[in-house]
């Protein structure tokens, strides 16, 4: 896995900065301001998109701020632009959720993933702007996409990951009715300075009994499992080069105003002294595919962020299974890119392999 690749597999849209919630752990720093996006960013966006789409699968996701708080009339002015090849996913908090909201789901065939983070005492972090509880509120909006027959999927923020929690957010998100979990570990990013150094025995544990539990009832697929199984798998059957793209994914990340910031969406909106606003160009004054084929060559950052990547390939046994992590990670922990390991890749890459390993001895079967 060497450079960027000249096609991405997926887009990140944000039709809008705002967010009617103010999470604790929050990294995004305009939440606070209704900057929407308009519908010429996304007609250029679609032009690069609808071609990379007819030659095969391709996804645009549409995350902000939150996404539906930009109102279902200006969004759909926003998908208009996009071929009906396109897929379309959004991630939201589900307060807005609504009927009206779930008709427009089915019309445009948009697959939603809801931000929960367990039973009702598991989302102490995620309130209103008022600072109150919004747990209700996300219940009403999946109760809602239930009643339309609409399946989701779940991304679940972990603040403490330690023994005993793993099995009971797996019997909750089991019972909630999603198809695919997705777990994050928080990470220090963005605006939120909560550091992310965990004790690693306790992170370990929690991967390895969260692969329990999904193995005593595999009816939804977990992201982070079903990863490292599978790299565990190719490790196994000599093929552990092939896990890895050869090339690493762009994940053009589009801002409300075209700005594209590429390889982590979390850097977009932030700006530093040497390193500028991250941004390598403006869909409004440049097509999207120029902006990925230029960008190692016109952006600091990124050139130091490969040759991060470099340093990590060389020193690290999990690079097979990580690939170098993400830039924001590194930035936003070292305070530059190329930087190896992190808290992040402690808690996300290491022990979660880790963890699936720990579970695998406690399993092996005894010698006849």
């Amino acid at each position: 896995m060497r450079g960027i690749a000249s096609v991405p597999t997926y887009v990140v849209m944000q039709p809008t900065t705002l967010c009617n919630l103010d999470c604790t752990y929050c990294y995004l720093p305009l939440r606070g301001a209704d900057r929407r996006m308009p519908a010429e960013v996304a007609t250029a966006v679609a032009g690069a998109v609808n071609a990379w789409a007819a030659t095969g699968r391709f996804s645009v996701v549409w995350h902000g701020g939150e996404p539906l708080a930009a109102g279902r009339e200006h969004f759909a002015s926003l998908l208009a632009p996009f071929d009906e090849g396109v897929e379309h996913h959004i991630q939201t908090n589900a307060t807005l959720i609504d009927d009206a909201w779930c008709d427009f789901f089915a019309e445009h065939q948009i697959r939603v993933s809801i931000s929960v983070d367990g039973p009702r005492e598991r989302n102490a972090d995620r309130v209103t702007r008022g600072g109150r509880p919004s747990y209700d509120r996300i219940m009403h909006g999946i109760e809602a996409l239930r009643r339309h027959g609409i399946d989701f999927s779940a991304l679940c923020v972990v603040a403490q990951p330690a023994p005993g929690l793993a099995n009971e957010l797996y019997d909750y998100f089991l019972d909630l009715g999603c198809d695919v979990l997705g777990i994050n570990i928080e990470e220090l990013e963005g605006v939120n300075a909560r550091s992310n150094a965990r004790d690693p025995a306790a992170v370990t544990a929690f991967w390895a009994e969260l692969v329990a539990a999904w193995r005593r009832a595999p009816r939804i697929h977990i992201r982070e499992v079903e990863w490292s199984l599978r790299y565990a798998a190719a490790v196994l059957d000599g093929t552990a080069d092939d896990v890895l793209p050869r090339q690493l994914d762009p994940i053009p990340t589009v801002g409300y105003d075209g700005s594209v910031v590429l390889l982590s969406p979390e850097l977009a909106g932030f700006s530093h002294p040497h390193y500028g606003d991250f941004t390598s160009g403006n869909v409004l004054s440049t097509p999207l595919p120029e902006i990925i084929a230029n960008a190692a060559d016109r952006t600091t950052w990124i050139a130091e962020f490969l040759a991060g990547v470099e340093a990590c390939r060389t020193s690290c046994a999990y690079f097979g299974f990580c690939g170098g992590a993400h830039a924001a990670n590194r930035y936003f922990e070292h305070g530059r890119f190329d930087g190896t390991e992190t808290d992040h890749c402690r808690n996300s890459k290491m022990r979660l392999l880790e963890g699936v390993l720990d579970h695998a001895r406690d399993h092996e079967p005894s010698p006849a």
